[in-house]
């Protein structure tokens, strides 16, 4: 899901599901026996044949990989790609199968961080296969996911803010408030909420934001940010850094919004989606920049109606930013037999020519943010980019300031996620929350020596 993750696991041993996955295939490539594979591994003359997993993403995106693929293919005879779609949900369990039984495929996508990926040594450098001049085309903001120590093992598609505040300006005038601009902060956020709530009918709510664990996990890692000037480990990641007056703060303030009836019990709809939003069940939305991209393809009454802005700030948040930058990646597999020639398809799909991305950016309503210069001014110069008010403040105003995703393991930031929703929801005091939530941390920092493994810069 966009960094929309997915955290789910279906207890499936990796063993087990391989070989379901994988009976009588031999080959990484569906319906080639091994030895086939091997006659067809790059002798004179012979085409290379690689494959290319991707997740499920929206329509306009699903489209664009398979017709990016196609048109690669189309241009060359001496690689082919087969381009394999996964389904959001079972992306997580297929890949730790693959991987188990060696089958990873040559080329995939990958979001949040690699430093994981990178210490199991799973990805392939891109120092080598990828020409240099491409690498240097990325931006500075997209170089904390791309690169470790100074060396490339991820090539991003995009960025994109995780956290935006989305609002319906209809509903914001009927409660006699500016639907032009939305809360800066969270006392306006409340306020908002409190003149908007009497005038909503059975079944909508005044705002719906991230309100499960996992969802908080990844989705406010900004606004801890925002609200404590820091994140969930201290510098050298030798301790958890989240007891203090900020965090606590961020947990109170989702609490007024539990509390006060201003947000649903139970989710309208994903974070990751639109639907409630689509469906005028809440006045305001909080999710990735990419929920306009729905807006645009399943809503277009609501276009126009439609307010975008920057998350609200804590109090004192001194211009820290309340977002975080999501992104998606290609990577090429460590154990690749055919590293360069998913380097020279990577290089050709979205490292090369800006023609062949710009179609992903504008059919994606402008919703993304490209991670090199000559793509953002080929993305603006399209016609549509004058249609889409929001790209500007996404791209602008939103994506410059946001923070790249934690490095550190996922669990430190779940513990988190799990001390937001059980403060939001009674079950558990700030203080008492943050205490579980560091003990769970403190566990992961020495069982998984995070101390060795903390960022040099």
């Amino acid at each position: 899901m966009h960094t929309r993750r997915t955290k789910l696991f279906v207890g499936v041993s990796a063993a087990a599901a391989a070989a379901l996955m994988f009976a009588g295939c031999g080959s990484s490539t569906p319906g080639q026996s091994k030895d086939d594979e091997a006659k067809g591994g790059g002798g004179a003359g012979s085409t290379t044949t690689i494959q290319f997993w991707h997740r499920t993403f929206t329509p306009p995106e699903n489209a664009w990989y398979k017709d990016i693929v196609k048109k690669f293919n189309d241009s060359q005879s001496e690689i082919k790609v087969v381009d394999t779609e996964v389904p959001a949900d079972a992306w997580d369990q297929k890949m730790k199968a693959a991987q188990a039984a060696g089958k990873a495929p040559d080329i995939y996508t990958h979001s949040g961080s690699i430093q994981d990926a990178v210490n199991a040594g799973q990805l392939h450098k891109l120092d080598g296969i990828v020409p240099d001049d491409a690498l240097n085309q990325i931006i500075d903001a997209a170089k904390p996911v791309s690169e470790l120590d100074g060396t490339y093992y991820a090539y991003p598609l995009l960025l994109e803010a995780q956290s935006v505040l989305f609002w319906n300006k209809d509903m914001l005038q009927a409660a006699g408030i500016d639907p032009e601009h939305g809360p800066t902060t969270w006392d306006e956020l409340l306020a908002d909420c409190a003149k908007i709530k009497p005038t909503l009918k059975s079944g909508q709510y005044c705002i719906a934001p991230a309100q499960d664990a996992a969802t908080f996990a990844w989705s406010t890692v900004g606004q801890q940010y925002n609200f404590a000037g820091h994140t969930a480990l201290t510098d050298d990641w030798t301790a958890p850094d989240i007891d203090d007056d900020g965090y606590r703060a961020l947990m109170d303030d989702y609490k007024k919004l539990w509390d006060n009836g201003y947000m649903p019990k139970q989710p309208l709809a994903a974070y990751v989606e639109g639907k409630d939003f689509g469906q005028k069940k809440v006045a305001f939305k909080v999710s990735g920049s990419w929920m306009m991209s729905e807006i645009g393809s399943d809503y277009k009454d609501l276009l126009a109606k439609t307010g975008v802005g920057a998350f609200p700030n804590a109090p004192d948040a001194g211009g820290r930013t309340a977002t975080t930058l999501g992104n998606f990646k290609w990577v090429v597999d460590a154990k690749s037999q055919h590293a360069d020639a998913a380097g020279k398809f990577l290089t050709w799909a979205i490292a090369g020519d800006p023609a062949n991305v710009v179609p992903f950016f504008v059919d994606t309503q402008f919703t993304k943010v490209p991670v090199r210069k000559s793509v953002q001014e080929a993305v603006a110069k399209d016609e549509g980019a004058a249609n889409a008010p929001w790209s500007d403040i996404v791209v602008n105003q939103i994506a410059p300031t946001a923070i790249p995703e934690p490095t550190y393991p996922w669990d430190v930031s779940l513990a988190v996620g799990t001390a937001m929703e059980s403060v939001m929801k009674g079950a558990a005091s700030p203080d008492k929350a943050i205490g579980t939530a560091e003990a769970a941390i403190k566990k992961v920092i020495s069982s998984q020596d995070l101390a060795s493994k903390a960022p040099k810069n």
